[in-house]
């Protein structure tokens, strides 16, 4: 499923990017003509969607020779090659942007995931990433988060169950009575899936702890002192219930977050706000 998905936004991506031709390259280039290039990073950075980057070029034009010079999840440093290209210049030029924006936006989140693991380094805290991601990319984008040093929350809809509070608004005032037994159904009928529930108060939380079935607390927006109490709660009524901070976390919070003593930390901002990464392509003869 990945190959495909990945091999058809690639035929997208150089659908609306070459249309019916590259026409400076061919009115300037000699179709016989040969060069042989580079992809560069201009600062520091983690390798990611270099095998992608590779079949963009392969895909339009399968006689390019196209080497990989990183590792994926690699850290690299300022000047460090990513990719070498041989072969017809009309193609390598012809593939260099599309190529460049695949890189450019899985590097960026791969760096950006490991400046938030780097930050909260020691304390044991995962850092998560959510469904907050480009429309078609999200395989790409959670391996760059992986490649990053994070680690995925769920895929989507299908393959966890996370009852947020817009899920306990529709229970109404008597959610205290059908909660419990509405996860115990969820539970006989998926007893793989992992259930998590979204708490706002520390009197939500102590009510959340109680429901057996439970296995994650999402501490929505709370402060960390909320937090810590939060903490403590779990080990007095639920010491096996994970823990997992959200809203308002910024790389310059985030270690006072995972010192509460969470035990998750889940971000948009590792993709929603990751920087692109400064590349460049550069032709070396």
């Amino acid at each position: 499923m990945h190959k495909t998905t990945t091999l058809l936004l690639i035929k997208a991506a150089l659908a609306e990017d070459l249309g019916t031709g590259d026409i400076t390259s061919k009115a300037f280039i000699p179709a016989e003509a040969k060069s042989h290039a580079r992809i560069i990073t201009r600062k520091k950075a983690i390798a990611a969607g270099l095998s992608v980057a590779q079949e963009v070029f392969r895909h339009v034009d399968p006689a390019l020779k196209v080497m990989l010079l990183a590792r994926e999840g690699e850290t690299l440093e300022a000047g460090a090659p990513l990719l070498e290209i041989r072969g017809a210049a009309q193609s390598l030029l012809s593939a260099e942007r599309v190529s460049l924006n695949f890189l450019g936006r899985l590097i960026g989140i791969a760096t950006s995931t490991r400046s938030y693991v780097d930050a909260v380094a020691g304390t044991g805290v995962t850092i998560l990433d959510t469904r907050k991601m480009t429309p078609g990319w999200r395989l790409l984008e959670k391996e760059a988060v992986e490649l990053g040093g994070g680690k995925n929350h769920r895929m989507g809809l299908f393959d966890a169950i996370l009852i947020k509070d817009n899920h306990l608004a529709a229970l109404g005032a008597e959610q205290k009575n059908i909660l419990p037994k509405r996860i115990q159904e969820l539970r006989k009928e998926y007893p793989a899936l992992k259930i998590e529930i979204e708490a706002d108060t520390l009197d939500q939380v102590a009510f959340f702890l109680t429901i057996k079935e439970v296995n994650t607390l999402l501490l929505d927006n709370m402060s960390p002192e909320e937090m810590r109490q939060a903490v403590i709660l779990k080990n007095q009524i639920a010491p096996k219930v994970r823990l997992e901070a959200s809203g308002g976390i910024t790389l310059e919070n985030i270690r006072a977050v995972a010192e509460t003593g969470v035990d998750e930390i889940s971000l948009g901002a590792l993709t929603h706000s990751a920087v692109w990464a400064d590349l460049s392509l550069e032709i070396l003869k």
